[in-house]
């Protein structure tokens, strides 16, 4: 049986690592490389780096960042945020990332997701998606719908459809991040998370609400998730990995452990 991930993210602005409620109110936390070492030190099944500014800001990612976390740490890494072209993706990789994830600019343009699966395999590309709930309609059935640049920008898609595109032009993994659930600590977006990973032959990583340890095991037994990224749960230090994993592996839950768990 193939292990449940745990996926810390680091979401970066100006150089620090920084965290909000819905992708607002943000406050900086720390440094992203000490960070990124501390979490794969304690036992992260990956690490996720997202420079939340690039995209919004129309600039270039954070490259020199990248660089500095990815040597400190040898566990998978994804990078996004401001990954807007096939040469952006190369950029990434050689900075030392395994990963590139797109959201904003795969909208615009879906097809640097079949470039990026056809130059690197489609496991190096991560489809990566910010998703509001909202009225359903004709153009949106599911009642979620893409946002992008942020959370800034509602694009009338459906989320579900354009997950399943996603797949069909060679995205490796998907990413749901609820913009509702983003930063509450009220637990994930289960029931979207649920349909994506019914629904598509991907892994599912869900992203956005985790607050308590038992957030991750609905997710996993309930939502059907792949792997889960989380955040404010351990960047103030309310919870640890090896304190999660336990969590995880003593409720039947599929896991790697750590030493530290021993």
């Amino acid at each position: 049986m193939l292990t449940k991930r745990i996926i810390p993210c680091l979401d970066v602005r100006a150089g620090l690592v920084t965290k909000g409620i819905a992708f607002r109110e943000n406050v900086d936390i720390g440094d992203p490389v000490a960070m990124a070492r501390k979490y794969y030190e304690e036992g992260a099944d990956e690490i996720v780096f997202y420079d939340i500014a690039a995209s919004s800001d129309r600039r270039d990612i954070l490259i020199d960042v990248v660089d500095r976390v990815a040597r400190e740490i040898f566990i998978p890494y994804s990078v996004g945020g401001g990954i807007r072209t096939f040469e952006d993706m190369r950029r990434v990789l050689l900075a030392g990332a395994e990963k590139v994830s797109v959201n904003s600019a795969a909208v615009r343009n879906p097809q640097v997701i079949a470039q990026g699966a056809r130059a690197f395999g489609s496991q190096c590309v991560v489809l990566s998606m910010d998703v509001k709930r909202v009225e359903r309609s004709e153009k949106i059935p599911s009642g979620y719908e893409i946002v992008i640049n942020g959370g800034r920008t509602p694009m009338g898609m459906d989320a579900i459809q354009w997950a399943m595109r996603g797949e069909d032009l060679g995205a490796g993994e998907l990413v749901v991040n609820s913009i509702d659930a983003d930063g509450t600590r009220d637990g994930y977006e289960v029931t979207l998370t649920r349909i994506m990973a019914d629904t598509l032959g991907i892994p599912v990583i869900a992203s956005g609400g985790a607050g308590i340890p038992e957030h991750l095991y609905e997710v996993f037994t309930e939502g059907h998730a792949d792997a889960a990224i989380i955040a404010s749960m351990i960047h103030y230090n309310t919870y640890t990995i090896p304190g999660i994993k336990q969590y995880l592996a003593d409720r039947g839950v599929p896991i790697r452990k750590v030493p530290m768990m021993q």
